[in-house]
């Protein structure tokens, strides 16, 4: 599913206007993002929590030449799926 179709699913869910739908669901998105990108934790309750956490550098190897190279430590956005979110992808579709 794409956001696109996000957009079109609430818009004939809820009969609001495409271009409305879009730009709440747009700044939804703006918002997690700035919040990530300031060091704070997301959490939507019955949905799941985003954080970002960084990830140890490590020693890599150049394929190409089998030199070995250095790898920084990197912010990643993680994603814990919240309880109802887990109950509802594990149950089967009727």
């Amino acid at each position: 599913m794409t956001k696109k179709d996000i957009i079109l699913k609430i818009s004939e869910e809820t009969g609001f206007k495409q271009v409305d739908v879009k730009e709440v669901v747009q700044r939804t998105f703006d918002t997690i993002v700035d919040s990530l990108s300031a060091g704070d934790k997301v959490e939507l309750r019955n949905f799941g929590i985003f954080k970002v956490k960084t990830r140890k550098g490590r020693m890599g190897r150049n394929p190409r030449t089998g030199d070995g190279v250095s790898i920084p430590d990197k912010k990643v956005v993680s994603f814990k799926a919240g309880m109802k979110m887990k109950v509802d992808v594990e149950a089967p579709k009727a």
